[in-house]
C-alpha cells in the first residue's frame, strides 16, 4: 500500500534518519505515547515546548517512528552551520527569516507543505524557554496565523526529558547514559469558533494561547507536577537564561572537587612557589 500524500520517506530523509537515528537510540530511553492522535491523513501543525537543543530531533524521532516525516520552521541561522545546515536543506526544512522582508515567505512554504498533505513541525515559543523552572514560555502568533488560515488540525506534541542528556542552554551532551525522554501527542486544539474571523491581535492571541495551554497541560502530565500560574513573558519578567546561568554555576561550586580538579589545583600552587 502506498503511504498517503505527504508521508512519503524520500532517499535523502531516510539517508539522514538512518544516519541520525542510531546516536539517538544510544542517548534515549524512549516513551512515546498519544501516537492515535496524529491524524493518519492530510497535512497537520505538530507544535512542541521547548527545552532544549536536543528538542528538534527527540520531537522529529516520535513523529518519524510513526512514520510521519515533518518539516520544520527553523530560524534561517540554523541553515548556515556546517553539517547542520547541510542536513536541514536536504531534507527541506523551511527556513524562516525573522526580522527580515523575506518573513512571510516560510508561512507561504509552510502553507504549500500543508496543502500538499505534509506535517509541519513548529515551536510557538520561538526559542527555548526561558522560564527558570523550564515551563512552556508565552507563544508567538505565527503558528495561530499559519493554523486559522489553512484550518488544519494543530496537535500539540509535549515532551520531557531531552534536556537530562544537553542541558539548556548548552550544545553538546553531558552524559552518555541513556536518558528517559517522554512524548505525548494530545488531541487536536478546537479552533473551530475563531475561523473565519478577523485576523487581528484578539483572534490570533486567543488560538495562541489554547494552544499552549493545551502544550503546558502535555508537559505536566509528562512531569506529574502543576504548572504555575503566570505564564512566562520575556518583555515582562526578563531573560531567564542569565538566571540559568547563574544557577549552575552555584550548583558547580558546590559540589565536592573531583580527583582532576585538585591535582590541577596542587600543580599551580605548586608551580607558584618561589624557589
Amino acid at each position: 500500500m502506498r503511504p498517503a500524500p505527504g508521508r512519503e520517506l524520500p532517499f535523502t530523509y531516510r539517508a539522514v534518519v538512518a544516519l541520525l537515528r542510531p546516536p539517538l537510540s544510544l542517548l534515549t530511553d524512549r516513551h512515546w505515547r498519544g501516537a492515535e492522535n496524529l491524524p493518519t491523513t492530510g497535512g497537520f501543525i505538530a507544535v512542541s515546548n521547548h527545552v532544549t537543543n536536543l528538542d528538534p530531533l527527540t520531537f522529529a524521532h516520535f513523529l518519524v517512528d510513526n512514520d510521519i516525516p515533518v518539516k520544520f520552521l527553523a530560524k534561517s541561522e540554523l541553515f548556515q552551520v556546517p553539517v547542520i545546515g547541510w542536513l536541514a536543506r536536504r531534507v527541506k526544512h523551511i527556513p524562516v527569516h525573522r526580522g527580515s522582508a523575506k518573513a512571510a515567505e516560510s508561512l507561504d512554504a509552510a502553507r504549500e507543505a500543508l496543502q500538499a498533505g505534509e506535517c509541519v513541525a513548529i515551536f510557538p515559543e520561538g526559542t527555548l524557554t526561558h522560564d527558570p523552572d523550564m515551563w512552556p514560555m508565552l507563544g508567538k502568533t505565527g503558528v495561530a496565523r499559519l493554523a486559522l488560515t489553512t484550518r488544519v488540525p494543530v496537535v500539540p506534541i509535549a515532551q520531557w526529558g531531552a534536556h537530562r542528556v544537553i542541558p539548556r542552554f548548552e550544545s553538546l551532551p553531558t552524559t552518555v547514559r541513556r536518558q528517559r525522554v517522554d512524548v505525548l501527542a494530545l488531541p487536536p486544539v478546537d479552533l473551530d469558533d475563531l475561523y473565519g474571523r478577523p485576523l487581528d491581535g484578539t483572534v490570533l492571541r486567543e488560538a495562541t494561547d489554547r494552544i499552549m495551554r493545551r502544550l503546558t497541560d502535555g508537559v505536566s502530565e509528562l512531569r506529574g507536577e502543576a504548572p504555575p500560574e503566570r505564564v512566562w513573558d520575556r518583555r515582562v519578567h526578563g531573560d531567564g537564561k542569565a538566571y540559568d546561568v547563574e544557577r549552575k554555576a552555584a550548583a558547580r561550586a558546590e559540589r565536592p572537587e573531583g580527583t582532576l580538579a585538585r591535582l590541577r589545583h596542587s600543580w599551580t600552587e605548586l608551580t607558584r612557589r618561589k624557589p
